[in-house]
């Protein structure tokens, strides 16, 4: 009865574990077998990854604090933030710019996606992407150095937006068909519709109990709920706009692809906090 129990905990473990592996460059010395039974089971955990990140961002956002000013500061987090996902997703960025604006076919278009070289889009994309970034990482650790901002909200917006971003990844996984047969994208194609649901119901814990813990401990604004609702709410509507227009270009939807994703909703939800801050605060 045990061992039984014990074989069905494994493959969760081992897709815990190949999540980790697959979306960081975290050292789990554990060999996975990137298997479709366990990248399948792994999507579950892809929101718990991001959390894993944001924290890591997070705590590190507020030590840099005493030592840089927001500037440096802002530049050492993305720094971070990419040397933690080993640059995967500003990797599947670049490819996707260079073969979604290169305004050929679909197959050309798939084609160029593939080449490990980087054209202009690329080039261009990634400096956009990182200026968001660093931009609106600039203006969050003024206000927290000027007092304007609480900690709390840093933490709030920095988890929020690597943890949502990441569930909509498992959200475009299961909606979409995968652009080629035999890419990364036809390994998680057919995810069970119960391993989206508690990829949600872990986004959704995960994100509620610090809410909680704020609203019982810490004197807060209201106002930090109304930004805790828009984060999830920005990743969805962005994340559906791209993939739609992904789609539309591709038939379907890459590895690449959702690694752009990724990278686009979390600059975009860096902004639209910075904006909300700036605008409500």
């Amino acid at each position: 009865m045990v061992n039984d129990e014990r074989e069905q905990i494994k493959p969760y473990i081992y897709g815990c574990v190949a999540a980790i592996q697959f979306l960081t460059i975290l050292p789990i010395r554990m060999r996975i077998e990137f298997e479709k039974n366990i990248l399948h089971k792994s999507v579950i955990f892809f929101p718990v990854v991001g959390a894993l990140i944001g924290l890591i961002v997070s705590i590190c956002g507020w030590g840099v604090g005493y030592v840089a000013p927001p500037m440096v500061g802002a530049l050492l987090l993305v720094i971070l933030w990419i040397a933690l996902t080993g640059g995967l997703h500003l990797d599947g960025l670049m490819d996707s710019a260079d073969g979604l604006l290169s305004r050929r076919s679909k197959d050309q278009m798939l084609e160029i996606m593939k080449d490990s070289r980087v054209g202009a889009f690329g080039v261009i994309s990634a400096i956009i992407n990182i200026a968001l970034k660093w931009s609106a990482l600039v203006y969050l650790l003024q206000e927290v150095a000027t007092k304007q901002l609480s900690i709390a909200w840093l933490v709030l917006i920095i988890i929020g937006t690597a943890m949502w971003s990441r569930w909509w990844m498992v959200i475009a996984v299961s909606s979409w068909k995968p652009a080629r047969s035999n890419g990364l994208a036809s390994m998680f194609h057919g995810i069970k519709r119960q391993y989206v649901s508690a990829a949600t119901t872990t986004s959704l814990f995960l994100y509620l109990m610090p809410l909680m813990f704020y609203v019982i401990n810490i004197p807060i604004y209201k106002d930090i709920l109304w930004l805790a609702l828009l984060i999830p709410m920005s990743s969805a509507i962005v994340g559906w706009v791209v993939a739609k227009w992904m789609k539309a270009k591709l038939d379907g939807l890459t590895g690449d692809t959702y690694g752009a994703m990724t990278e686009i909703i979390e600059s975009v939800n860096l902004i639209i906090a910075v904006m909300f801050v700036y605008t409500v605060l």
